[in-house]
């Protein structure tokens, strides 16, 4: 079977879920994404791991993983999205050590998380794409019949409520400096969902 190289666009709270975060892949050469529901500990995983900007002061789990595998030299050289089973998908990493190459199984939201971390290539068989793989259609000129059959995707690591728009206006009035000193102290406290708001907001000015 073929596979189908993807990337992963982005992730948002799960509507269906409580506490739940669906990452979202979206195949390299075409339109469909592939939703993941996933658990907030592999969703803050994740994103750390996309912003770039943003380290902890001690490794997290992935890291932890990351750091040994350097150590004794173990490379992951791809990942592989292979069975879909009940809405659950299941994955592999195909590992390299001494010229010697291994699959392991894995949860998918782990194995990606450390193919971000190893700078990892992440595939899917294309019959899994056929299956669970969706257009997501944002066209705001779309009748309101065919939004209403349209899945709302919005590219952030967390969900937006009432009070992270408050938070937000008040990070407006901040000046940079304590901008910095607030992301440096969110860092250190492990606070990750604020370091990568206050991190936006810097960015922005």
């Amino acid at each position: 079977m073929s596979l189908v190289r993807l990337n992963i666009k982005g992730i948002s709270y799960s509507q269906t879920q409580s506490g739940a975060y669906a990452l979202i892949l979206s195949e390299v050469d075409g339109e469909r994404k592939l939703p993941i529901v996933i658990g907030a500990f592999e969703a803050q995983s994740i994103a750390i791991a996309l912003e770039k900007d943003i380290r902890p002061p001690r490794p997290l789990t992935h890291d932890l993983f990351k750091n040994f595998s350097d150590r004794f030299h173990i490379i992951i050289k791809q990942v592989i999205i292979h069975k879909l089973v009940d809405g659950v998908f299941y994955a592999s990493l195909i590992c390299e050590s001494d010229g010697k190459e291994e699959i392991i199984d894995a949860r998918t939201s782990d194995a990606i998380a450390l193919a971000l971390r190893f700078s990892a290539p992440i595939f899917t068989y294309k019959n899994i794409l056929e299956k669970a793989g969706i257009i997501l259609k944002i066209n705001p000129d779309e009748d309101q019949d065919e939004k209403d059959n349209t899945m709302v995707f919005e590219e952030a690591s967390f969900e937006s409520t009432a009070d992270d728009q408050n938070t937000e206006l008040e990070y407006n009035n901040l000046p940079l400096h304590e901008l910095e000193e607030l992301l440096q102290k969110a860092v250190q406290e492990e606070d990750y969902e604020k370091a990568a708001k206050l991190r936006d907001e810097i960015s922005k000015r």
